[in-house]
């Protein structure tokens, strides 16, 4: 960029913290100078200036966010001026809608937190003029998934209990919501990370891996300089498909030049598992190697939370692209162009990155949330909602939590059951239920993918949640309320309400903004009130 160029720009350019000050004001919520980075690195604006001192356009970024600011009216135009732009929550940054404990795993189809938080908090504001709940209040959650009601619960000061077919489900939930001791599990993940270094050390794919990274770096920089490339591909100046299949090729003669000279196993001697499919041979015996360590520790919190760790680091490290990590294709066993990335990327060789990131990570999540949490009572329990007695099963985990409950009762549901034939909620961690052993109760899932969307299928999902809501009223006080989100494109809920015995009040339709899918069209889900 030459001075004349800059000079021309005048009083337009701003740098990072001036920038993200100015488009915080703009759209009326905060920007941070990461997410101005984060534009500039994938190329969504321009950069000026210089790598000590980027610079932005003002029009530019005005231009970005104009986007952004149109998005309510061109989805109300879409979805209906029914849409509640509101319970967008579009204002909140993603590491609040992810906050503390609430990403210690992955989880597909969780809800945000503050969704459960306008529901579930008694302070109203001008958009809720209802108070469903109080401090001291039992809250269910029969679909618990990784328990993100059980979390907002406590941090509101409500009891809560979590019920989900799934073991290993059940597992994210009780670590979230447990109480820890924190120096103990600082100190086993220590030692265990020590064990594992110690472990590598012995072996040729950490130097291979090095050496690999490094060749990596240099390839790509010559030949997809960031952001410059992804900018030619959008103004046309570079065929994407073409080039990137020359330099892909290109560089896989390096790949198996460094592969042959450290002697580096790739592929596994089996393919019948999902783990012998899925991960490299020496991913595959570093995994086995921290599971046997953590097999040995007595102390059960800190086991189960390790294993989350394990778990989380496991599925960053399958072989994959980046772009498939949601919805797995094919394994990839060699360096491959990344479309996500715009670059060559190679598939993950050891766990030891990840298990490094995500403990640091888990020890600051579970911190965070130990500070600011309430003295109440969280549980969630393995069990079929449709017919899972929970005072019964309390009583055998804790028995003062079962008295109270019997006592008081249960205020009311706060739920997201599973979407007709959507997500297969036991394959998304097949990996977990193959390392600890956990059943699979496929068979038990309402409204599986396997099964569909056709009429039987929905019938079917009818029956299954008509009998969940069932079961779980006689555990509820008179003056419940129940809050179920879903994105009902069938209008099965009404029919749902009436098999149960209950009545749609009200109904809240949200925008969905931050989705992980691909597909980013306007989508909107309903939150139901029984």
């Amino acid at each position: 960029m030459t001075q004349m160029t800059l000079f021309k720009q005048g009083n337009n350019l701003l740098d990072l913290r001036k920038a993200s000050r100015w488009a915080s004001q703009y759209i009326g919520r905060q920007v941070t100078i990461s997410n101005i980075s984060y534009l500039l690195q994938y190329g969504r604006i321009k950069r000026y200036g210089n790598n000590g001192n980027p610079l932005v356009d003002k029009n530019e970024l005005k231009k970005y966010y104009d986007v952004i600011k149109n998005k309510e009216k061109d989805w109300k135009a879409t979805l209906g001026d029914d849409l509640n732009w509101h319970l967008s929550f579009v204002e909140y940054r993603e590491s609040e809608r992810t906050k503390h404990v609430h990403r210690l795993h992955p989880y597909k189809g969780k809800f945000i937190p503050q969704l459960v938080e306008y529901f579930l908090d008694e302070h109203t504001d001008e958009y809720k003029k209802d108070v469903f709940f109080s401090k001291g209040d039992i809250v269910l959650d029969p679909f618990c998934g990784s328990g993100t009601t059980l979390v907002q619960a406590n941090e509101l000061g409500l009891h809560s209990i979590g019920i989900d077919i799934s073991a290993f489900n059940v597992m994210i939930s009780n670590v979230k919501i447990a109480k820890h001791d924190i120096s103990k599990l600082h100190k086993a993940i220590q030692e265990l990370t020590f064990e594992l270094e110690n472990f590598q050390r012995n072996r040729k794919n950490a130097e291979f891996e090095e050496q690999l990274l490094t060749e990596l770096s240099e390839y790509n920089k010559k030949n997809f300089p960031s952001p410059e490339y992804k900018r030619k591909i959008r103004q046309g100046l570079i065929d994407e498909k073409e080039y990137s299949k020359e330099k892909e090729k290109e560089f896989l003669g390096v790949y198996r030049n460094l592969v042959r000279r450290y002697n580096i196993k790739i592929s596994q001697d089996s393919n019948d598992t999902f783990l012998d499919k899925w991960f490299l041979a020496p991913v595959r015996e570093e995994i086995e190697f921290v599971f046997k360590k953590i097999q040995t520790i007595k102390d059960p919190n800190i086991k189960k939370t390790l294993a989350i760790i394990l778990s989380r680091t496991v599925r960053s490290c399958r072989a994959t692209t980046h772009a498939d990590l949601a919805t797995l294709k094919e394994p990839v066993t060699e360096t491959y162009y990344c479309k996500k990335h715009g670059k060559i990327c190679k598939p993950i060789f050891s766990i030891i990155g990840w298990w490094r990131r995500y403990s640091i990570d888990t020890l600051n999540r579970i911190s965070t949330f130990e500070r600011i949490k309430t003295d109440t009572s969280q549980i969630c329990l393995v069990g079929d909602s449709r017919q899972i007695n929970i005072v019964e099963e309390l009583r055998k985990k804790d028995p003062q939590f079962a008295k109270t409950v019997k006592k008081k009762k249960i205020a009311g549901i706060f739920s997201s059951p599973p979407y007709v034939g959507l997500i297969n909620y036991h394959e998304q961690h097949a990996y977990a239920y193959e390392i600890f052993g956990f059943e699979r109760k496929d068979e038990l899932e309402i409204g599986p993918l396997f099964s569909g969307q056709g009429k039987e299928a929905r019938d079917s999902y009818v029956k299954g949640i008509s009998e969940v809501l069932i079961n779980c009223k006689r555990f509820l006080r008179d003056d419940y309320n129940i809050f179920l989100v879903a994105n009902d494109k069938y209008n099965l809920y009404p029919q749902i309400a009436e098999l149960s015995g209950m009545k749609i009040v009200n109904q809240y339709k949200r925008p969905v903004l931050n989705r992980v899918e691909k597909d980013r069209s306007a989508y909107a889900e309903i939150i139901f009130h029984l």
